[in-house]
């Protein structure tokens, strides 16, 4: 059953590490107009629709949003807000890193972050439901583990900015900048890791023992989503305003073309906090492995992100040693995700 569990978020992580394909696809619109017309899908409607399979027959969807729930739903969708300015971050870590290096430092400081700060700041406002004992000793080496597999491929970044010329850069990633790209992946990770907080406040928000195990924490993905909605809504709104690409919307002959590639994007994205809420289910006999599968989504990404770099050529030119670099860290970041069940 474990196993299992893992597999469908490694199926989630290959899915969301894929979203980016399809949105190649589009023409004929700005970053901006395709940024949010995608959101629609990623972050409304199909999360909308995931957490309603929480909801059990004879009940409501409202009936999950009690005066009792009230401080717990704002603060989930508080922490979705500012998951959403690493979401906007995150697209700038990968436009002058690349997907692959750009995902792995972000997603990496999102995992180690998002795993830690859950439990911390749930402390902080219910002490009574004692939430620092999920971290173990076991959950603590899981992060670490996964950290340095982030640092190796990190330093197989650093390698490659040392080993190409501009020219090399260039035309492997457009706009290459290691420094820059540094500071803004670790931002946005820092910030994206604000989902799994989110997701830790929204935990007790379904209908208990009425609700699947696997679809529990499908409303409070929602509820991230929703804040991460309204941050990416209100930057999109204004760089349409800015660069007058509201025309964009009503450009008839691609509506078609892009919304369908938009939908596929989005339902890439959301395919990994999906597979988490299943996989989830599947990990109830582990409370390690409950604990760390957010940091183990992330830790996937991760190789699946650079799965598709090296499909993408964006290691194209480098030396044997910085592929050996790179090949080992994620051979770290999938130990990780099975080393904390053998402690």
């Amino acid at each position: 059953m474990l196993l299992l569990g893992l597999l469908i978020i490694a199926i989630g992580a290959f899915c969301q590490s894929s979203c980016y394909v399809p949105i190649n696809k589009i023409k004929d619109w700005s970053w901006e107009s395709y940024w949010i017309v995608q959101g629609v899908f990623a972050w409304l409607l199909l999360p909308f629709l995931g957490a309603l399979l929480a909801v059990p027959s004879g009940h409501s969807f409202c009936e999950l949003f009690t005066a009792g729930n009230a401080f717990n739903i704002w603060m989930t969708i508080f922490f979705g807000v500012l998951w959403g300015v690493g979401g906007l971050t995150f697209g700038l870590s990968m436009r002058y890193l690349g997907v692959a290096l750009g995902q792995s430092i972000a997603l990496g400081t999102c995992a180690g972050l998002g795993t830690i700060m859950g439990p911390v700041l749930l402390n902080i406002f219910f002490p009574e439901l004692n939430a620092l004992d999920s971290l173990t000793f076991a959950v603590i080496t899981g992060v670490v583990v996964t950290l340095i597999g982030i640092a190796i491929i990190g330093v197989a970044g650093s390698m490659k900015s040392a080993s190409l010329s501009e020219e090399e850069k260039k035309a492997a990633v457009k706009d290459f900048n290691f420094p820059k790209g540094l500071a803004i992946a670790l931002l946005a990770g820092f910030m994206s890791g604000c989902f799994n907080v989110g997701l830790e406040f929204g935990k007790g928000i379904n209908f208990g023992e009425l609700t699947d195990p696997m679809f529990r924490t499908l409303p409070a993905t929602f509820l991230v989503t929703l804040g991460g909605f309204v941050t990416n809504a209100i930057y999109c709104f204004y760089q349409n305003q800015k660069n007058h690409t509201w025309g964009d919307y009503k450009k008839g002959g691609v509506w078609a073309n892009n919304a369908l590639f938009c939908l596929l994007a989005g339902a890439l994205w959301y395919s990994q906090f999906f597979g988490l809420s299943l996989g989830k289910g599947f990990l109830t006999e582990s409370p390690t492995l409950l604990t760390l599968s957010f940091c183990i989504l992330m830790a996937l990404n991760v190789v699946f992100s650079n799965v598709w770099g090296i499909i993408l050529k964006e290691w194209k030119g480098c030396s044997k040693q910085t592929i050996v670099v790179l090949l080992i860290g994620i051979v770290v970041l999938i130990v990780s995700s099975f080393l904390p069940q053998l402690l």
